[in-house]
């Protein structure tokens, strides 16, 4: 009875031995494999760029493309995801304070520009004085097009107006003597297109790019150095904790590199723009 006893549980610690060996490799697989949402264009295309760079370096990519910007941090938070691109920090800090989330930001990749078109306008010398300026109106992006004016010289914000906090028209210290209008984001636009000539507008670059206007058309983009361009950096976010870990540190690396930056030079036309 002694020696079937014993058998059994050398039995039952070979198994128990086994399983964890198993575990451990699993483990271990998981350890090298990189799974990122990302929304379709232009963060899944940048992913794309660094999966080979990844792969040297004995990490497999996995991208998830999402088409909406709540289940990205629904899987992130729920480890489906190890990262995910597509967010500013701005949205990432409401998000993580409606959900009771701790997601953070790993590193800044790009931001894609708001710019300044004129009807009937060369340059920004050119405007006016007391030009409509056509700006939109809802939150972040009214914020973006205040500081590109006052970057510009059309306005002046008071000294401790932060894109963080966000501001509004209701917070410009001096207009420039201008007419400066807050309207629905996507008929800004469509309102240039059919305004008075001699009117500017601050677009957003998705608006600009569906109503067929360049960025390189523009009298002037945001600067990749001020504050509202830094603010809404389109970032690799993680959940706290993990920014430090091995392979997220590995697909930083990877996209903040020469290879990537010259990647969306080349292909957005100045639309999206490196950060790093």
């Amino acid at each position: 009875m002694k020696k079937i006893f014993a058998i059994v549980l050398a039995l039952a610690l070979v198994f128990a031995l086994a399983a964890c060996g198993d575990a451990n490799k699993d483990n271990a697989a998981d350890d090298k494999v990189i799974t990122v949402g990302a929304s379709s264009t232009p963060h899944a295309e940048i992913l794309e760029q660094v999966k080979q760079a990844l792969a040297d370096e004995g990490y497999t990519l996995e991208i998830v493309v999402y088409d909406d910007y709540v289940l990205p941090n629904e899987a992130l938070d729920d480890g489906s995801l190890d990262a995910n691109y597509f967010q500013h920090t701005p949205y990432l800090n409401s998000y993580n304070a409606s959900n009771g989330t701790d997601l953070v930001s790993a590193a800044s990749i790009h931001y894609e520009p708001f710019g300044l078109y004129g009807n009937g306008v060369a340059s920004v010398a050119d405007v006016k004085e007391g030009a409509t300026i056509l700006i939109p109106a809802d939150d972040s992006n009214e914020t973006r097009a205040l500081f590109l004016l006052q970057q510009e010289g059309f306005i002046t914000l008071p000294d401790d107006a932060s894109a963080e906090v966000g501001v509004t028209t209701l917070d410009i210290v001096d207009d420039g003597g201008y007419d400066i209008q807050a309207i629905q984001a996507d008929t800004v636009p469509a309102q240039l297109a059919n305004s008075n000539e001699g009117t500017i507008a601050v677009i957003n670059g998705n608006y600009a790019l569906q109503a067929g206007l360049k960025v390189a058309d523009a009298l002037a983009v945001e600067d990749a150095s001020g504050q509202a361009a830094q603010t809404y950096a389109n970032i690799i976010a993680v959940r706290s904790g993990d920014e430090n870990s091995a392979k997220i540190q590995a697909l930083v690396k990877a996209l903040q590199s020469d290879a990537v930056a010259q990647y969306i030079a080349d292909s957005y036309n100045g639309a999206v723009v490196a950060i790093f």
